[in-house]
C-alpha cells in the first residue's frame, strides 16, 4: 500500500485501536492466568483435531495460557510503540487469524460457551466475539499492508521494547498465579454481598406472554396475570416463567452439599457468625504444604472460636481419609462442584472468610497466614 498523508493517519488509528484492545485483553486475563488455563483445558476437552483428542496437552494448560498471554500482551505494545513494525504485523494477522477461525468455529458449534477473550471482565456470546473479532480484522489487514513502509531501523530500542513487555507481563502474571488475581472480577469478590439482607424481600414469580396478534411480548408478575379475563387469555400465548429468589447466593450454580446430600449453602454463607470455607477443588494435588496451612487454619480458628468448614470436590470416602490422615476429622465438610469452588478461589487450598453473607477476606496458599491479621473484633 502506498504511503500517504491519508494511509499515514489511517495506520495509525488502526494501531491505536488493535493496540489498546490487545493490552486490554491480555491484561484481564494476565490478572487470573489460571482462568485462561482453565478455558484452554475447556477447549481441549472439547475440540479434537480428526480422531485425535486433545486431553495429552492438559498438563500444558497453564504454560499455553502465559504464553498466549505473553503473545497478545507484546503485539499491544508493539502497535502502541511502533517497534518491529514488519513482525509486529506478522504476529498480530496469525494471532487474529487464528481468534477468527476459532471463535467461528466455537459460534458454530457452541462446544464452548465462552470463550474467555476478556477473561471474567467482559462475557461475550461466541457470536458477539466473532464480530468483534471481524472487525478487528478490518484495521489488522491495513496494519499488515502498511507493514513494508520504509523506516529508520532502531534495533536496539525495539529489542529492549519487545524484552521489557514480556518479562513485565511474566511477572504479573506469575504473581497472580502464585497469589489470588490483584483485580477480582469473580463473583466472590471481597466486600461482596452473596445473600441479600432486608425486611421487604420476597420471591417473586414472573412470566411471559405473546400477544398472538401483534407479536409484542411481555413479562408479567404471576399475580398480575388477568386469569379470569378469558378475552385476554385467548389473544395471548404463554412464552416462558421464571422466579426470582432474592436470597439465591450470587453464584451461578453454588451449592454446598452435606455428606446427607442437603444443601447447606445458605446456612452457612448466610450464618451471622464468622466462618472459614477452606477449599480445596482437587484433593490429589495438596502438598505438605496445603497439609500445613489447613493445620494452622484449623488451629486458629479452634482457639479463637471461628467456625471453619471444608469444601471439596472429592468423593466423600476420600475426604474422611484425607482428614483422618491429618488430624482434621473434627472438622465439618461439605462438596461442590470443581468449577464452582475454583470460581471462588484459584488457590488450592484457599480461604474465604465470610460473615452475614458478606465475603470479608480471601487467602491464597502462599499467605493463608494473613487470615490471622485480620481485625475479627471489628464489625
Amino acid at each position: 500500500m502506498k504511503e500517504s498523508n491519508f494511509t499515514r493517519a489511517m495506520d495509525i488509528l488502526s494501531r491505536w485501536i488493535v493496540g489498546l484492545v490487545f493490552i486490554f485483553s491480555s491484561f484481564v486475563k494476565g490478572v487470573d492466568p489460571l482462568g485462561t488455563s482453565y478455558k484452554i483445558q475447556e477447549y481441549m476437552t472439547a475440540w479434537s483435531v480428526g480422531s485425535m483428542g486433545l486431553e495429552w496437552a492438559l498438563p500444558m494448560a497453564t504454560f499455553l495460557s502465559m504464553t498466549l498471554i505473553c503473545l497478545e500482551f507484546l503485539v499491544g505494545v508493539l502497535m502502541l510503540t511502533g517497534a518491529w513494525r514488519k513482525p509486529g504485523a506478522t504476529l498480530l494477522l496469525l494471532l487474529m487469524t487464528f481468534f477468527t477461525v476459532t471463535t467461528l468455529i466455537d459460534a458454530l458449534t457452541n462446544k464452548v460457551t465462552d470463550c474467555g477473550c476478556f477473561g471474567d471482565a467482559i462475557k461475550l456470546t461466541n457470536w458477539q466475539t466473532f464480530g468483534k473479532n471481524v472487525l478487528l480484522c478490518i484495521p489488522t489487514t491495513f496494519i499488515f499492508l502498511c507493514r513494508n513502509w520504509p523506516r529508520k531501523k532502531h534495533f536496539e530500542r525495539d529489542s529492549l521494547i519487545a524484552v521489557v513487555a514480556v518479562v513485565a507481563m511474566v511477572l504479573f502474571g506469575t504473581y497472580n498465579i502464585k497469589n489470588e488475581p490483584v483485580i477480582d472480577f469473580r463473583p466472590w469478590k471481597v466486600g461482596n454481598q452473596m445473600i441479600p439482607f432486608g425486611d421487604n424481600l420476597k420471591v417473586q414469580s414472573f412470566v411471559t406472554y405473546k400477544d398472538k396478534a401483534t407479536g409484542e411480548v411481555k413479562e408479567l408478575i404471576s399475580t398480575d396475570v388477568p386469569y379470569a379475563d378469558s378475552a385476554w387469555m385467548a389473544a395471548h400465548e404463554f412464552v416462558d416463567s421464571r422466579v426470582v429468589d432474592p436470597y439465591e447466593i450470587k453464584a451461578d450454580g453454588f451449592s454446598m452439599l452435606g455428606p446427607d446430600g442437603e444443601d447447606y449453602a445458605r446456612d452457612i454463607v448466610g450464618s451471622g457468625d464468622y466462618t472459614v470455607i477452606a477449599t480445596i477443588h482437587h484433593l490429589e494435588d495438596i502438598d505438605d504444604s496445603g497439609i500445613r496451612a489447613l493445620r494452622t487454619t484449623h488451629n486458629y480458628c479452634m482457639e479463637n472460636e471461628i467456625n471453619m468448614v471444608l469444601l471439596s470436590s472429592a468423593l466423600s470416602e476420600d475426604v474422611e481419609a484425607f482428614l483422618y490422615e491429618n488430624n482434621l476429622s473434627d472438622m465439618a465438610y461439605y462438596f461442590a462442584d470443581a468449577t464452582a469452588i475454583k470460581t471462588m478461589l484459584r488457590s488450592n487450598p484457599g480461604f474465604v472468610l465470610l460473615k452475614d453473607a458478606k465475603v470479608l477476606g480471601k487467602w491464597s496458599l502462599s499467605n493463608a497466614r494473613g487470615l490471622q491479621d485480620y481485625p475479627f473484633e471489628i464489625e
